[in-house]
């Protein structure tokens, strides 16, 4: 199925259960337009622009320069609001694991990862994924549908309510959210025009401000959107490798299939961008017996010598019913120690989360697709 046939199957809705259309995820122009059956001069819009990516607000009471009967003609007719707050999950290292409920009821998780040096947001692209990775526990959920542009900055700005990040929050010392990873649940490049419009707003400097050097988009390789990635948007790309062959991928990683390592590593060497200064990640977990052996190390060794990368070694994070068990951590120190012995950074990540179930591949909803209802 292509990109767009999927998009389509899968759409997000608009407007949410009382029929109003979300401004959230509009940029200026199309807010511009969207208000002008109004008969709303364009500086009205860049005053709601303002209050909602600038100020936080969730209502158009709190517009205090709009006038009254404006902000009830709004209210009427558009939304401002954030998803529900399902559950919230506080782990012992701090980690932070939200679960969200949509508009129209579905549901995703989303993951704030704080460290002395920043605070990552691990933001869901999709309710569900349609990859089906063996390994990774969200593709055990059937795909349900996209996320909108809107529910992929509702997830951030959900964050920074809850981080006290807003103006109105009062004084605060730094930030606490700086980076933005589309890790979460999906594959973004599925959703790849929701996505984009999502990131341009995050960047956008009168938007939520956040540099493309601070936002990391992960993909399994869909190979045909690579390109387009680096070219619209210029974020950090980081590749769900796990494998140094296409035999070993393509049983753990169906995707391989239909993009198989020669297209993925060639769109890697021409992603827009990249250089010794500005590296792509491969993300590389650890399966016991599987993918972990000294001459699989070399293998990608071999694979991944002339593409300008880093390599990170991720410690399987179980699962119930996964099937695969971690490599022991003397063979991670081996695996690492070949890389590194060749010239690559391989550090080994440390798992954050692990006892809420928050770690890289552990995240799932209790979304299902017969319950979706598209408005």
């Amino acid at each position: 199925m292509s990109v767009q046939k999927h998009a389509e199957k899968f759409s997000a809705p608009r407007k949410d259960a009382s029929g109003r259309v979300q401004l959230v995820g509009l940029s200026l122009e199309e807010m511009q337009a969207v208000l002008a059956e109004h008969n709303l001069p364009n500086f009205r819009s860049k005053q709601i622009w303002n209050w909602i990516y600038q100020r936080g607000v969730t209502t158009f009471d709190a517009m205090g320069n709009l006038p009254k009967e404006l902000r009830a003609i709004l209210t009427e007719h558009y939304a401002i609001d954030r998803p529900a707050l399902i559950t919230e999950q506080k782990s012992s290292d701090g980690t932070i694991k939200w679960l969200l409920g949509m508009s129209d009821g579905q549901q995703v998780e989303m993951v704030f990862i704080p460290t002395p040096k920043r605070g990552t947001l691990c933001v869901s692209s999709q309710v569900g994924c349609t990859l089906t990775c063996k390994f990774c526990h969200t593709g055990t959920q059937p795909l349900v549908r996209n996320l909108g542009p809107h529910e992929i900055l509702q997830q951030v700005m959900f964050a920074k309510d809850h981080l006290e990040e807003w103006p109105s929050s009062g004084e605060k010392e730094g930030r606490d959210l700086t980076n933005i990873v589309m890790m979460g649940m999906g594959e973004p490049l599925y959703n790849y025009d929701n996505v984009a419009k999502a990131l341009k707003i995050c960047m956008h400097p009168d938007g939520l401000g956040i540099s493309k050097r601070h936002i990391t988009l992960s993909t399994s390789g869909v190979v045909p959107q690579i390109h387009q990635c680096g070219e619209e948007l210029g974020v950090n790309l980081a590749i769900s490798l796990h494998a140094p062959n296409d035999e070993i991928r393509s049983e753990i990683m169906p995707i391989n299939n239909k993009y198989p390592l020669a297209d993925l590593l060639d769109a890697c060497r021409t992603y827009p961008g990249v250089s010794a200064m500005r590296r792509i990640t491969f993300e590389y977990v650890m399966l016991d017996g599987v993918n972990d052996s000294d001459d699989n190390a070399r293998e990608l060794v071999k694979l991944l010598i002339d593409i300008p990368c880093k390599v990170n070694l991720i410690p399987f994070n179980a699962w119930e019913n996964s099937g695969f068990v971690c490599s022991p951590m003397e063979r991670i120190e081996s695996f690492a120690a070949i890389l590194e012995n060749a010239g690559f950074d391989a550090p080994i990540r440390r798992a954050r989360g692990r006892d809420i179930m928050a770690a890289c591949g552990q995240l799932k909803s209790a979304s299902q697709r017969e319950k979706i209802n598209r408005v």
